[in-house]
């Protein structure tokens, strides 16, 4: 073999490694950064687990409350409402994972 069909086999491989380290830096730089997340804006309150794969959440959201449908597919919002009128803290009575049933039948009642 010559030194030009060594090269010819090289070159490619280099080209390569070259543009998966390029996309390396790309996706390095551009990757989402969920610790950037601001927690007082966007809280999960509670979880229900239904079945399987499939769930309730309540999820407070800004000055909103979303009562979501969740499974492995899809999100669907079932109920919203504003979080002044659904206040969710420790002085009614709410621990830090808070009976889903509780929060649902006062989201039901409003």
């Amino acid at each position: 073999m010559s030194f030009f069909e060594i090269l010819k086999l090289i070159f490619p491989l280099f080209l390569i490694v070259v543009m998966l380290y390029g996309v390396l830096l790309f996706v390095k730089k551009y990757q989402f950064k969920g610790s950037k997340l601001n927690s007082e804006n966007l809280r999960i309150v509670t979880t229900l687990m239904l079945m399987p794969k499939k769930y309730l959440s309540v999820v407070k959201v800004k000055d909103k409350v979303l009562i979501l449908g969740l499974s492995e597919h899809n999100i669907t919002l079932l109920s919203e409402m504003k979080a002044e009128d659904f206040e969710l803290n420790d002085e009614m009575g709410f621990q830090s994972n808070p009976n889903f049933l509780e929060v649902f039948k006062k989201m039901i009642k409003q």
